[in-house]
């Protein structure tokens, strides 16, 4: 796994998680890797994977079953869509409405680009 600089590690792992679970690779109610087998795949530490774990506990993506392991939440994969849609929406269409305003760019002129590209 690449990591960004510019975030959080174990915000990395989460996100790569939630891709899984968005993917379907991790299916609802399906158990996922332990903190140690995610560890080695992504190649951090395991406190930061429990970190990772913990932040997708806190907001219900995943759980855990004493000694079975860690489990996808049902409904998880449409709180994850929600989780990226609202991150979209005020993290990223900022800086395009941004940069729209700076290039004299219409709404429709940027539609009709995405129709193309969608």
């Amino acid at each position: 796994m690449t990591f960004n600089e510019h975030k959080s590690i174990y915000l990395q792992v989460a996100d790569y998680i939630c891709e899984k679970i968005l993917a379907g690779e991790f299916k609802e109610e399906g158990r996922i890797p332990s903190v140690r087998e995610t560890a080695a795949e992504v190649e951090v530490n395991s406190n930061t994977v429990m970190r990772s774990y913990d932040y997708l506990q806190g907001l219900d993506i995943i759980f855990t079953q004493r000694g079975l392991g860690y489990f996808v939440n049902k409904g998880a994969q449409q709180a994850v869509k929600q989780m990226r849609k609202d991150e979209f929406i005020n993290n990223t269409l900022p800086g395009i409405a941004h940069a729209m305003q700076s290039l004299d760019m219409s709404t429709d002129e940027v539609i009709n680009i995405l129709n193309t590209l969608l």
